[in-house]
Parts: C-alpha cells; sequence; structure tokens
C-alpha cells in the first residue's frame, strides 16, 4: 500500500509531520481530516513505490498532476454536481459560520463539521455550499481556500479571517468573532429595512388614493358638474383639468418617469455614475453627516475585527477600504492608508479625509498612543452603531409625515374641490 509524508496541524496549532499508509491521496486526506488534523501538505513518498513499472511511472506522474491540479481542478469542479446546482449569495454567509462554530466548538475539526453539515443540513443552499466545501477540503485544500471558491458567498475579509485564525490556531475564537461582526451587520440592515417598510406602505396607499380619484372619482364628478351647468370654482377647475391632462397624458409620464430612472440607476452602476452621485450625497446636508458616520461605523467595525483577528496592518486597511460605500469618502481614505504605509499615524492620515470627528480622530491617537487601538475602535463603532440607528428613525419618520401630510392634503384638496362645487352650483340653481 502507498505511504504518504504529510505536513498538518493539530486542534491547537501545532504543526505535525509524520507519514501514513492509505489507497490513495485522497484516502490519506480524509484520514488525516477524521483525526482532526488540518492538512498542510501530503506526499506520496518513494517507500511505497515498490511495484511494477507501469505503476511507478503512474506514481511518478502523481506528483507533477499534484502540483498542476490547482489549475485544473476548477475545470473540473465545474462539472461537478455540487459546484453550482443552486444559485448562492451572501445570506448563506452567516448561517454556514454559525453551523460551524457550533459543531467545531463541539470538539470536530473543520473537515469533519463540514461533512457532517453537507449531510445533515436541510437547507438545500446551504447544504450545496457545504457539500461544495467538503468536497475542496477533501481534496487537499485548507477552509479558507475552500471558501475563496465560493466569492459570492464569502467576502475577502471573512476568508482573510479563516486563513490568519488557522495559521494560529484560534479558528473557533475567530469565527465567534467574525459572526459577532456580521450579525451587527445584519442586524443595522434590518433596522433599515424594517424602518423603510411603514413610509413604503403609506406611500403605496397614498399612490391608490389618488389614482382612484383620478381614474374613477372624478371623471364621474365632473359629468355631475357638466349636468347641472353653470361655472365651476378654481379649485375644481384645476383639479378636473389635473385629472384630464393625466388621464391624456398619463401613460406617457409614467413611461418617461421609468426610462428616467432605469436611465439613472444604470449610469450611476458606472464608476463614473458612481462617484458623481455620491459626491452630491456628501453635498446634502442631512445625507453629509449620515454618510460620513456610516463611513466611521464601516471602519471601525472592519477594522477591529481585522486587527484583533491578527490581520496585518497593511492588508487590514486595504479590506477596510473596500467596505467603505460611499467611493469619495473610499478615495479619502485610501489616500489616507498611503499616509499609514509610509509611517504616519493613523489618526493624523485619517484628518486629512475629513469624515472623521475631532472626537474619533482623538481616540484614535489615544488608543495607538497606548497600545490599545483595537478596544478604542470597538468602542468607537459601538457608539456610532447608536448615531446611524438614531438617525434612520428620524429619516424614516420625516419621510414618514410627508408621505402622510402630503396625502392627507390631497385629499382635503379633493374634498374642498368637490364640496365647493356643490354649493356654488346648487345656490346658482335655486337662483
Amino acid at each position: 500500500m502507498p505511504k504518504y509524508t504529510y505536513i498538518a496541524r493539530d486542534r491547537s496549532g501545532q504543526t505535525v509531520t509524520s507519514t501514513l499508509d492509505a489507497p490513495s491521496r485522497k484516502d490519506a486526506l480524509r484520514h488525516l481530516v477524521a483525526r482532526g488534523l488540518q492538512p498542510q501538505n501530503i506526499f506520496e513518498t518513494a517507500a511505497g513505490a515498490a511495484t511494477p513499472e507501469p505503476k511507478k511511472s503512474r506514481r511518478k506522474n502523481s506528483a507533477s498532476s499534484a502540483q498542476s491540479r490547482p489549475e485544473s481542478r476548477p475545470e473540473r469542479k465545474r462539472n461537478s454536481p455540487h459546484s453550482k446546482p443552486r444559485p448562492l449569495s451572501r445570506k448563506e454567509q452567516l448561517p454556514f459560520l454559525e453551523a460551524l462554530a457550533d459543531l467545531i466548538a463541539s470538539g470536530l475539526s473543520a473537515g469533519e463539521s463540514l461533512r457532517m453539515l453537507s449531510q445533515r443540513i436541510r437547507d438545500p443552499k446551504l447544504q450545496s455550499l457545504c457539500a461544495g466545501l467538503w468536497e475542496r477540503i477533501g481534496e487537499g485544500a485548507t477552509l479558507s481556500r475552500a471558501m475563496s471558491a465560493f466569492p459570492n458567498v464569502f467576502e475577502t475579509s471573512t476568508i482573510n479571517l479563516i486563513h490568519a485564525g488557522e495559521a494560529t490556531g484560534g479558528l473557533l475564537e475567530v469565527l465567534n468573532r467574525l459572526i459577532s461582526h456580521l450579525s451587527e451587520q445584519r442586524d443595522l440592515r434590518r433596522q433599515f429595512t424594517n424602518a423603510l417598510a411603514y413610509p413604503l406602505f403609506l406611500f403605496s396607499v397614498a399612490v391608490g388614493v389618488v389614482l382612484f380619484c383620478i381614474f374613477f372619482l372624478i371623471p364621474r364628478m365632473q359629468g355631475l358638474f357638466n349636468s347641472l351647468g353653470g361655472k365651476l370654482p378654481v379649485a375644481t377647475r384645476l383639479l378636473v383639468n389635473m385629472s384630464e391632462f393625466i388621464l391624456h397624458y398619463g401613460i406617457f409620464i409614467i413611461g418617461a418617469a421609468i426610462f428616467a430612472i432605469i436611465a439613472f440607476w444604470r449610469w450611476r452602476k458606472t464608476p463614473k455614475g458612481r462617484h458623481t452621485t455620491d459626491g452630491w450625497l456628501i453635498k446634502l446636508p442631512l445625507a453629509k453627516t449620515f454618510s460620513a458616520n456610516q463611513t466611521v461605523l464601516a471602519f471601525s467595525q472592519t477594522l477591529s475585527v481585522l486587527l484583533e483577528n491578527g490581520i496585518t496592518t497593511t492588508e487590514a486597511l486595504k479590506i477596510t477600504e473596500r467596505q467603505i460605500t460611499n467611493t469619495v469618502h473610499r478615495e479619502a481614505f485610501n489616500d489616507a492608508s498611503a499616509h499609514v504605509m509610509e509611517g504616519e499615524a493613523l489618526s493624523v492620515a485619517l484628518q486629512r479625509t475629513d469624515c472623521f470627528p475631532p472626537l474619533v480622530l482623538d481616540q484614535l491617537a489615544i488608543g495607538e498612543n497606548t497600545g490599545s487601538l483595537v478596544p478604542s475602535l470597538k468602542k468607537i463603532a459601538a457608539g456610532y452603531r447608536k448615531i446611524v440607528t438614531a438617525q434612520l428613525n428620524f429619516f424614516m419618520k420625516i419621510i414618514t409625515s410627508v408621505v402622510m401630510g402630503g396625502t392627507f392634503g390631497f385629499i382635503i384638496f379633493i374634498v374642498f374641490a368637490i364640496v365647493t362645487a356643490i354649493f356654488k352650483l346648487s345656490s346658482s340653481f335655486k337662483m
């Protein structure tokens, strides 16, 4: 039976080098995973080559094929039943990490946890993801390398953190911190969605009321007014003319509005359009403050998690830059990062971005001087999470008030126009 020499890490992070007998390289890898080891490298030794010459040449080719396998493996995985059976997205990232952390906390290795998840998990998408990861780990890939094959699910920062956890032997600790970070981001998105739901409902009701009045109520009232004769009040004539205009040209107005929205959205998707619209956003009074607070929150959350888990400052700043959504702020942060690489203090470099308040810069400076930058970043993130949440609630209250006020105002205008017309026509009819 062939003999394989392997280099792996145990659950404590220690490097283990030894040999084992296995029918094939894939079986050897599975034996290592079952023992709770994380394979780093494995190759067949010459001692196991006491076989006829044809088999020896085939084993000789196995070394070269093992080196060329990373290039040829993606092509084979595309034809694998687990490669793309279902569309995967970032929604699967957090549930997967939570399930993986639970199993690793119970004492299983990452490979064994993935094997169990691929067999027992109920959700089809998560099962597909776990099966794809287990397939790659079974062929010798580390967890971070296997996750990099699913860029639609795992962010670059997530993969780098997992790689750091594998290198230091603290995978479970990294997973728990990563889950906490992603959970906070999910909760913030849910708060925004929930806050937006009520204004959208009111807006839908308002549009329904307006359409009912224009297409059903006003044309019938116009027929009644015409039958009674007489001159209509100004408000009533304005309402009737508006209804007739929308009935005749409304379809063209709606079509032009839809075309303009689609054209604007496609233009915003371009790099130039995104940069221009982000520049407009930070010039608006309320939006400027909210965008700056979002940038500070994304910066402090991401950088604290990365630095806490052993990512180098250079790599952490690069990853953090990609988490900033406003492109104008991102460019300013990129310039600040370049100054940090040249040896400048982070708090001094960030002062040039014009989106970090003086109090935040002071907290960062204190953290740098005392060697407690990560706790300072966490404190900033906690404070700005509350600020962003409060601002979201304030914006939603404003939107709700505007929608409700506009709806009630239009309804009052319709009632006033109809009532005044009825009173005027009835008085002229009596005379």
